[in-house]
């Protein structure tokens, strides 16, 4: 994933402007539902997931699939194709889009017998078992790989050839996704533009996917526009948090309100498009998300802004309400991503898109109330806070210290003489004062942190006759005590829960812990 860069060339200076609604109308969509029934997917806008595979002790293929079917989840694009996962996904029902990775391009883009090759490999040999909807050429090679630029568009027809002599060119859509910098002067939408110096290879590939009715795959970050434009786009309008209609951006051209950033970038390509006079596209967001953990100089990327983010993609995308623009038309989305990519490159947050860590445990609970079973990583309803493995033990004191104090945790069990002393260690501790105050908090975005210390697993980790907050094996002992901690369970809570008394008990909370992690840092030697 490239962290795809917004500059923001024109800024909506009139974020606070109470102007009327104006309803916009289509501008030639009269092909995209047909389109969409050809590629058996419906006209249900859908989200799905991407899966790197720069991962640590990565699933198994058989494993990663069972995984997928536990958790509903029915679309994927994975980043090549490989071939072994393609393979468990056979009679899945689980749509695949798979990929031409950039350093193919070359060998594709310049010879039709390689195409083909490639697509009798990939594709031929696969489906109709494994349900491959589309094949992604390249990953934002405009704006990365320029010398591979003049490659695309000849890749992609040799592509589409030979999937027309497979007789698949109805099933199977092929394009390639694009970085959101491509679009220039995004806010407000109306004004938008491609960047003119791609329109070479723009204008070309845009009619192609006109001709063949496949989608503008995009690659849409809210999360990069407001930390390059902290200041001018709040937060909550990047979290799709519900809004007072002095908050809601207006276009001044169209007088079109727009809740929340995504949908004026979505908007944005809509209106880069009209300019070339292509209104037939339909928009196919093939990357978003936000980070859960960053650096100091990614103060923004925290699981609770992370929850919030997806949760709310998620619900905004199956409400199918579309855009200010188009409300005929809802994109679908892949969430960046399954699984944390552990082995990526600094900075921190490149490590931390995952909604899930490698071994399948949720790095925090979505609240996905209306969207059925999908994605409800928590499933089985018993979810735990317990300390990270690797954990410097001083870190965890601290840690444990503010849960059992600031944090008001019960953690009366953990004493000498109790039934969770043993093991008398920091991280044992940790792990049983780290749940009760998760338990205690109703399992809400952000409860299970501890400055990166502590993590959610469905792994009961009560043992003998030490029972965790969050266990179901409750004695009559503990009935009582575990009752007024679980405030709900994350099932009963999946639908959104308002952040603004989290925040401001946050706030306190967050002062607090800073300043017991400090105090060691502070003492003379």
């Amino acid at each position: 994933m490239a962290a795809s860069k917004i500059t923001l060339l024109t800024i909506f200076s009139i974020l606070t402007i109470l102007s009327p609604v104006s309803q916009a109308k289509p501008v030639g969509f009269q092909r995209i539902k047909q389109q969409q029934k050809a590629q058996g997917t419906g006209t249900e806008p859908f989200v799905g997931v991407n899966i790197g595979t720069d991962v640590s002790n990565l699933l198994s293929p058989s494993a990663i699939v069972s995984f997928l079917q536990l958790q509903k989840i029915s679309h994927v694009r994975l980043y090549d194709a490989y071939p072994d996962l393609l393979k468990a996904l056979a009679h899945t029902n689980i749509r695949v889009v798979i990929s031409v990775p950039n350093n193919q391009l070359l060998a594709i883009g310049s010879s039709n017998a390689t195409a083909a090759a490639w697509v009798g490999r990939n594709v031929v040999s696969f489906f109709p078992d494994t349900l491959i909807s589309a094949i992604a050429v390249g990953d934002e090679v405009l704006t990365t790989v320029s010398s591979s630029v003049p490659l695309l568009l000849p890749a992609i027809e040799s592509l589409y050839s030979a999937l027309v002599a497979a007789n698949l060119h109805t099933k199977i859509k092929i394009s390639s996704p694009h970085a959101a910098s491509i679009v220039l002067d995004p806010f407000p939408p109306s004004q938008a533009f491609f960047n003119q110096s791609l329109s070479s290879a723009i204008l070309p590939l845009l009619q192609f996917l006109s001709r063949t009715g496949s989608p503008l795959m995009m690659n849409l970050y809210p999360y990069y526009v407001f930390m390059q434009n902290k200041g001018v786009v709040p937060l909550d309008n990047s979290l799709f948090k519900p809004l007072t209609p002095a908050k809601e951006m207006v276009d001044p051209n169209t007088l079109l309100r727009y809740t929340n950033v995504l949908d004026a970038m979505i908007d944005a390509a809509y209106f880069s498009m009209k300019n070339l006079n292509v209104t037939d596209v339909q928009v196919l967001v093939t990357e978003s998300g936000w980070p859960s953990k960053g650096d100091s100089k990614e103060p923004y990327a925290t699981v609770e802004n992370a929850d919030t983010y997806n949760s709310n993609l998620i619900r905004h995308i199956l409400d199918r309400k579309g855009t200010p623009l188009h409300p005929e038309i809802t994109s679908s989305v892949y969430i960046y991503e399954l699984f944390n990519e552990d082995l990526r490159s600094p900075p921190v947050s490149e490590a931390n898109w995952g909604l899930f860590y490698a071994n399948s445990t949720p790095v925090y609970l979505l609240h996905v109330s209306g969207s059925g079973s999908f994605l409800a990583n928590d499933t089985t309803n018993q979810t735990y806070c317990v300390a990270m493995d690797g954990m410097e033990p001083k870190t965890l004191q601290v840690a444990l210290d503010w849960a059992c104090g600031p944090g008001r945790a019960n953690c009366s069990e953990i004493q000498p003489g109790e039934d969770c002393y043993q093991p008398n260690t920091v991280k044992g501790h940790a792990s049983y004062a780290f749940d009760s105050y998760y338990q205690m908090e109703g399992k809400s975005a952000g409860s299970c942190d501890f400055k990166g210390v502590a993590m959610i697993t469905t792994t009961d980790p009560s043992h003998g006759s030490c029972i965790f907050p969050g266990s179901k094996k409750v004695t009559n002992k503990k009935r009582q005590v575990v009752d007024s901690t679980q405030v709900s369970g994350a099932a009963d809570s999946l639908r959104f829960v308002p952040f603004c008394s989290w925040r401001t008990r946050g706030v306190l909370l967050y002062i607090a812990f800073n300043i017991l992690l400090y105090i060691p840092l502070m003492t003379p030697l």
